[in-house]
């Protein structure tokens, strides 16, 4: 019989990708189009290209049409009907999904669907960065802390208590802060964030 020890860690990808585009006008972010496909499919690429055989994605605004738009083969779709609080109840009810995963997930690799400008290098070398079940660690862009983020298990219900809001994982992570590897990141990916009409300027 296979035990955590002797097998090989697995790092999945959790994919926030719940939000409702309030600043566009009320347009999901997973189904802005990037690339000629949903945003929400480039970034779930993005993980598998990283190394994450085990993807759970996190869906709330306009869900169900997320599903038959999107083509999100192998991956966990877990619905937050609580979208609407922020970040926080999306981070949650993902990592929730994560522990309920009978592959036995070892960290969370944390990737929000409306950074298309964080690629494939940069989230194998912050994914690269999984030590144990008690790792944190996070990309870092000239000094300044961003994702993705990896979560080791051991931190998960640590990170649900305090992941309310818009905040997510933030106040956690600030309570931790000599714990969490930085892994710079600049040299491979642009850490901005699609929210804004003007920000749609960055959609291929």
């Amino acid at each position: 019989m296979t035990t955590a020890e002797d097998r090989s860690p697995v790092v999945a990808g959790l994919l926030l990708a719940a939000g409702g585009g309030r600043r566009l006008g009320g347009r999901p972010k997973a189904l802005l189009t990037h690339r000629g496909r949903p945003l929400v499919e480039h970034a779930v690429g993005v993980l598998r290209g990283a190394g994450c055989e085990v993807v759970h994605v996190v869906l709330g605004a306009a869900a169900e049409t997320v599903r038959e738009r999107a083509e999100l083969p192998g991956c966990v779709l877990v619905d937050n009907p609580e979208w609407a609080e922020g970040m926080g109840s999306s981070l949650r009810a993902g990592l929730a999904s994560l522990a309920a995963d009978a592959r036995g997930v070892d960290a969370a690799l944390v990737l929000l669907v409306d950074q298309p400008g964080i690629g494939v290098a940069a989230v194998a070398r912050v994914r690269a960065a999984y030590d144990s079940r008690d790792s944190l660690a996070a990309a870092s862009y000239d000094g300044q802390r961003g994702h993705p983020v990896l979560f080791g298990a051991g931190h998960w219900a640590g990170i649900e208590e305090t992941a309310v809001g818009d905040r997510g994982a933030r106040d956690y992570l600030a309570a931790h802060r000599d714990a969490i590897t930085p892994v710079d990141c600049s040299d491979v990916a642009e850490p901005y964030d699609i929210d804004t009409e003007a920000d749609l300027a960055h959609l291929e």
